[in-house]
């Protein structure tokens, strides 16, 4: 097979605590498909860890780590460094790190392509380094990332390119993004014999959505909910009138309302507060923001009003979701299985 000349890229993966393997593995497995396809090691990876020691993943394996983030600031001024950076995420929050976002900003000025997955994507932003920019976020994080960061075009999305910057929500997406860079390299002849390798006929592409169609989650079909739905969503912090959505489908309040009640089995209204409270949900058990500035976030007109309601649909109040999420991490198992890559 023709193949075209490309220069080897070695992809530095920093891998945070709990991080995700499934979104890891996708994407290593793309390089090590990659140089089988084109009987040479045109791409090469390590892993990166905060003091060069093993880092766990969220399901408990083990993966060794090649070198730490001290050695890797000091080769990043040497021409053979890595030319890509990879930041592997995790589904919390990830905790600020000084030296971290200090090396990030070091590859930037050096125009390496940095790679976000999953929250790696936060210590991305965190570091100053998406602004102005799209970046893909999991639906998980969105609402606490569009708080976090306003400047950043937040899309949850499968992956995003925006210049030298790369995003994805994590799971498989790291497989769909990692896929294109190297069709960007090879051309769509690999990239095909690549997908029959993994089995993985269908692959998305840039800016195609994370999540299930509505329709999917929901179980209706029906054109004008689905659309008052999307509007419900898009307005989930600032919350409109019921005439307003039902003016975005071309139909009566009432008429909106007997939808509502025949497809989905509740209300505008109430369906409309659910996906706040599951916003709000979101934010208590992912973030270290207030509850009342969750409650304002969340389109609530006071903190008391929103305990209340919350409660009514959770069994608890916010503070004690926290608590309990807080708890169910320190509560986990310890046992690990190891591997060394």
């Amino acid at each position: 097979m023709a193949r075209v000349q490309t220069p080897r890229r070695t992809f530095s993966f920093y891998l945070l605590p709990a991080f995700s393997l499934q979104a890891f593995s996708s994407a290593v497995e793309v390089l090590k498909l990659a140089n089988e396809v084109v009987e040479q090691d045109d791409y090469g990876w390590q892993v990166v860890s905060n003091d060069g020691q093993p880092v766990s993943s969220s399901c408990r394996v083990v993966v060794g780590a090649d070198t730490a983030l001290a050695f890797e600031r000091q080769k990043s001024y040497e021409p053979n460094s890595a030319s890509v950076v990879v930041v592997g995420g995790c589904r919390a929050f990830p905790a600020s790190n000084i030296q971290l976002d200090a090396w990030l900003r070091e590859c930037r000025y050096h125009r390496m392509w940095l790679l976000g997955i999953s929250s790696g994507t936060m210590v991305l932003a965190r570091a100053g380094l998406a602004e102005g920019r799209r970046c893909a976020v999991h639906w998980e994080h969105y609402p606490l990332f569009s708080e976090q960061f306003p400047n950043v075009t937040a899309a949850q999305t499968t992956f995003e390119q925006d210049g030298d910057l790369h995003t994805c929500s994590g799971g498989d997406a790291p497989f769909d993004m990692f896929l294109r860079l190297v069709e960007r390299d090879h051309g769509i002849m690999v990239a095909n014999r690549i997908r029959e390798k993994a089995v993985a006929y269908r692959t998305r592409s840039a800016g195609e959505r994370q999540r299930l169609p509505i329709h999917s989650r929901v179980r209706s079909n029906h054109r004008a909910v689905i659309k008052v739905i999307n509007h419900m969503e898009a307005t989930v912090g600032n919350p409109v009138h019921v005439k307003v959505l039902a003016a975005t489908a071309c139909l009566s309040r009432r008429q909106v309302e007997r939808l509502f009640e025949r497809e989905l089995g509740r209300s505008p209204s109430r369906y409309y507060l659910e996906l706040r409270l599951e916003r709000a949900h979101l934010l208590l058990v992912s973030s270290s923001i207030s509850v009342v500035e969750i409650a304002i976030a969340c389109g609530f007109v006071s903190a008391s009003h929103f305990s209340k309601v919350y409660r009514e649909t959770y069994g608890h109040a916010p503070h004690q979701t926290r608590l309990i999420a807080r708890r169910n991490e320190s509560d986990a198992p310890a046992g690990t299985a190891n591997l060394q890559l």
